[in-house]
């Protein structure tokens, strides 16, 4: 079950960045695509899809936010990427603040990663 749950978490992630990439370019070229309902609504699917197999590794390893240092520092993490990509996609009005906050997302998320990977805090512990 942890094995199927882990890659589940590692797809949805990789579906809502490559989400995040696609409407990153649509943006910067002012794409009429973006309207379409189904952009709109995917990416808070995977999005919740990801949170949810997030919360179900929590569960199974017994390891929480809050409680052990490791898990708090991806929990920032992946709060201030879902910032950036908010700033990216929504707040940033020129191509120069978009290309910095898609750098900045994807910098969250590489430290995320890291943090997962080696289960070692570096801002927090």
């Amino acid at each position: 079950m942890y094995e199927m749950t882990k890659h589940l978490h590692l797809t949805f992630m990789l579906l809502s960045v490559l989400l995040f990439l696609t409407r990153f370019v649509l943006t910067l070229n002012a794409s009429p695509i973006l309207q379409k309902k189904a952009l709109k609504i995917a990416p808070h699917i995977i999005d919740t899809l990801w949170i949810i197999t997030a919360i179900g590794l929590c569960l199974m390893l017994l390891q929480y936010p809050f409680v052990n240092p490791w898990v708090t520092e991806k929990l920032l993490a992946f709060v201030m990427y879902f910032f950036m990509v908010i700033f990216t996609l929504k707040l940033a009005k020129t191509h120069l603040m978009r290309l910095i906050g898609v750098v900045g997302a994807l910098s969250w998320l590489a430290y995320a990663g890291m943090v997962a990977v080696t289960k070692q805090p570096y801002l927090v512990g």
